[in-house]
């Protein structure tokens, strides 16, 4: 008798010991990682502000794409400060206009580093006073030195919001010439896939519940030609 219940009790132990095994490969199986994922791609048109009585603050920067607007409400106006009063061809854009999604909701922040070179008799008292103002760290490279050249870099912090196309694009396009050279803008976020089911989280751009389409007035912003 007491055979048998040893006999049950093993068994129950190995059971348990199966099942414990069998719930740790399940779990491996719907482990999850993290994917960055793409939500949407465009090409930037031009550089603009909100006409009058758009529905969009008059302060924001407008980036203007093929496909989407893309309104910074934080950053936009030291971005084109930077872009419209350095020279273009000492221009240097470290990263492309690429902005991050946390959750996918409209809204995106990114970062854009640019750094500005000229050869060092060229600079003026103004310049420096300049780059003071706009948060510019000294950042010349030894190629820099042996040209007896001096460089100055700036980190963007831009935050902003994805609305449909510009209701003038077509007008924005016949009036204005294009930037130096094409460069896109990219929005991603991070989703989970899981090992056993492939599942993603969404893949596509949500625009922001209140999205409207509206018109633009274009910045002078012609530049970028380094990126």
């Amino acid at each position: 008798m007491k055979r048998v219940a040893l006999t049950c009790a093993l068994g129950a132990v190995l059971m348990s010991g199966c099942a414990t095994s069998s719930l740790l490969d399940d779990t491996r199986t719907t482990q999850t990682q993290n994917k960055r994922t793409t939500l949407i791609d465009d090409r930037v048109v031009a550089f603009g502000s909100p006409a009058a009585n758009s529905g969009v603050a008059s302060s924001s920067v407008v980036i203007v794409g093929e496909k989407q607007s893309y309104v910074l409400t934080e950053g936009g106006t030291k971005l084109v400060n930077l872009l419209t009063k350095l020279e273009p061809k000492n221009i240097t854009v470290d990263n492309a206009l690429e902005f991050y999604s946390a959750n996918n909701d409209g809204k995106f922040a990114g970062t854009m580093k640019l750094s500005y070179a000229r050869l060092q008799d060229e600079f003026k008292r103004s310049d420096m006073q300049f780059f003071i103002q706009n948060g510019a760290k000294e950042c010349t490279s030894e190629s820099d030195t042996r040209m007896n050249a001096q460089r100055f870099c700036f980190d963007v912090p831009l935050k902003g919001a994805v609305y449909p196309q510009v209701s003038n694009l077509d007008l924005v396009r016949s009036q204005f010439r294009p930037l130096t050279r094409p460069y896109s803008v990219s929005i991603y976020t991070n989703t989970q896939t899981t090992t056993n089911s492939g599942r993603t989280g969404a893949e596509k751009l949500v625009l922001l519940p209140f999205a409207l389409a509206f018109d633009v007035v274009t910045l002078p912003v012609q530049v970028l030609g380094a990126l």
